[in-house]
C-alpha cells in the first residue's frame, strides 16, 4: 500500500510540473503563496528561534562546569548546533504543522466540494495550478526563514547567556567568530530545500486524493502533518549523511 501511495506521489508531481497555461495567473499565485508561508510565518519563527538559542545557551553553560574549558566555547557550539541541526529542523516542523495542515485542508475542500474536478473540465491542469505555486514558495521562503531563524537563534544565545550571566558578552562572541566553517551554511539551506520540498508537496498530495466530506479532510489534514515530519526527520538523517 505504501509503495501504491508513493507511485501516486510520484505521478502527481510530473503532472505538477506540466508546463503552465498561463506564466501570469501563475505568477500572482506564486507571490500569495510566498507572501503565506514566508511573510505569515516569520513572527512565530523569530519567536521560536530567539528563545531556543536563549535555552541552549543556559544548558551548554550548565554542562560546562571544568575550569579547563574557556567560556568561548559555549558561543561556538551553540552557533553551529543553530546553523547546522537545530535552525533547519525545529523551523521545517514548525511549519509543516502550520502551512502543511493548511495546504492539505485547502485542497481537500476544494476535492471534496468537487472545484478540482470543475477545473479539469474546464481543461486546466488542476495539480500544476494548485500545487506549483506552493511548492516554488516552499522552497523558496523556507530557506530565507531559515536564514532568518540562524541569526535569530545565534542573537537569542547571546540574550540568553549575558542577562543570565553564563557568559559574558565579549567570551560570546568570540565564541560565535573563532573557527567559523561557512560549509555549515550550505549543509543547513540544502537541508532547508528538501524540507520545502517535503513542506509542500506532501500535504498537497494528501489533500488532493481525499475521498469523502469534511471528517475525511480532517484526517487527512492530520496525516499530512505526521507524514511530513517523519520525511524530514529522515531526509535529516540522509542529507547530514551525505554532506558531512
Amino acid at each position: 500500500m505504501n509503495f501504491t501511495n508513493f507511485g501516486k506521489y510520484l505521478l502527481l508531481l510530473k503532472a505538477v510540473f506540466r508546463k503552465p497555461e498561463k506564466f501570469n495567473i501563475y505568477m500572482k499565485a506564486i507571490f500569495q503563496q510566498m507572501n503565506f508561508v514566508g511573510v505569515g510565518s516569520l513572527g512565530l519563527i523569530a519567536i521560536i528561534s530567539t528563545f531556543i538559542g536563549a535555552v541552549m545557551t543556559l544548558q551548554i553553560a550548565f554542562q560546562l562546569v571544568s575550569d579547563f574549558i574557556p567560556k568561548t566555547i559555549i558561543g561556538s557550539v551553540n552557533r553551529d548546533s543553530s546553523i547546522l541541526e537545530l535552525s533547519p529542523t525545529i523551523t521545517a516542523i514548525v511549519l509543516a504543522g502550520k502551512i502543511g495542515s493548511a495546504i492539505s485542508s485547502e485542497i481537500g475542500t476544494m476535492r471534496v466540494s468537487e472545484q478540482i474536478d470543475a477545473l479539469e473540465i474546464m481543461g486546466i491542469n488542476s495539480p500544476g495550478y494548485l500545487i506549483l505555486p506552493k511548492l516554488i514558495a516552499g522552497i523558496t521562503m523556507v530557506p530565507v526563514l531559515v536564514i532568518c531563524s540562524m541569526f535569530l537563534s545565534i542573537a537569542g544565545g547571546f540574550l540568553g547567556g549575558t542577562l543570565s550571566g553564563a557568559v559574558s558578552p565579549a567570551e560570546y562572541i568570540q565564541g560565535i567568530t573563532t573557527d567559523f566553517n561557512p560549509y555549515t551554511i550550505v549543509v543547513a539551506l540544502v537541508k532547508a530545500f528538501v524540507f520545502g520540498f517535503i513542506i509542500t508537496t506532501v500535504p498537497a498530495y494528501e489533500g488532493f486524493y481525499v475521498k469523502g466530506g469534511a471528517l475525511e479532510v480532517a484526517q487527512a489534514s492530520t496525516r499530512a502533518v505526521v507524514i511530513s515530519c517523519i520525511s524530514i526527520l529522515a531526509c535529516d538523517y540522509i542529507v547530514t549523511q551525505l554532506l558531512l
